[in-house]
């Protein structure tokens, strides 16, 4: 019997591609759930119960601080237990936009540790200054362990909508860690592959790096939204460059859901 893919994905005040998100989920197989995060902190569900936990999009508590940084202080100083033990029975994260400003937030991402994870990168204002809302090519890393990606090979465009996405290492250190062990997931390029000057970066990132996993390859963070593009209609030029079978952001979700029907 196929196993039943549970997927939560996780709200706050702010969150605003949750519904997004969860359908995406949904319309790959999974189970979807929306849960406030107040109702794990109180013990009224447990993390454990799932197999997925998705932070999606948005501006969780305004972002006063920092985008994402009182949700990763909530995760990391509330729910660190839970959220260390889900990843360690295998489990699989997955941050979208703000949800990617809180796994680096929370130290989540790179290491795959919250409990003793360090902040060892950021994501903050893009060097424009405004937000950027736009569609971008990225160009999938084949080394990457990162189940999410698998089977997807070469560029895909997918839509960025963000004010502080520009991803930025500690220090070159961590930048060539993060290179030799293939945990640059995608990274922002030109129409053709080339370099990427603005508006193709649309932040400044580093190294033009728009994902990351952990080194297990089962938590992703990304800066552009692939549950914005599931319909091939949603894309902009699809009447000029024809009509996929499906959107370029499904992969990401089924695979998430294939994976954890194969090993959990």
């Amino acid at each position: 019997m196929a196993h039943s893919v549970r997927t939560i994905v996780l709200r706050a005040a702010g969150s605003n591609c949750d519904v997004e998100t969860a359908f995406a989920f949904e319309s790959v197989g999974s189970k979807a759930e929306l849960v406030h995060i107040n109702r794990l902190v109180r013990g009224e569900v447990r993390l454990a119960d799932y197999d997925i936990l998705a932070i999606p999009g948005g501006f969780t508590y305004g972002d006063d601080i920092s985008a994402g940084k009182i949700l990763a202080n909530e995760l990391r100083y509330k729910l660190a237990d839970q959220v260390e033990q889900f990843h360690q029975d295998g489990k699989l994260i997955l941050g979208i936009c703000n949800g990617f400003q809180v796994l680096v937030k929370s130290g989540l991402l790179p290491s795959g540790h919250i409990r003793d994870g360090k902040q060892q990168v950021t994501l903050t204002a893009n060097d424009s200054g405004k937000f950027e809302d736009r569609w971008v090519y990225l160009e999938v890393n084949p080394e990457s362990p990162c189940v999410f990606t698998r089977g997807i090979e070469g560029r895909i465009t997918l839509p960025v909508a963000h004010a502080e996405g520009k991803f930025v290492p500690a220090s070159d250190g961590v930048l060539k860690e993060l290179q030799s062990k293939g945990q640059i997931v995608f990274r922002y390029v030109g129409p053709e592959g080339q370099f990427p000057a603005y508006p193709w970066n649309p932040n400044g990132s580093v190294d033009n790096v728009a994902a990351l996993c952990d080194p297990t390859g089962r938590i992703l963070g990304m800066m552009p939204h692939p549950e914005r593009h599931l319909d091939p209609t949603h894309h902009p030029r699809w009447t000029r460059e024809g009509l996929h079978a499906e959107g370029q952001g499904v992969a990401i979700f089924r695979n998430a859901v294939e994976y954890v029907r194969r090993h959990l």
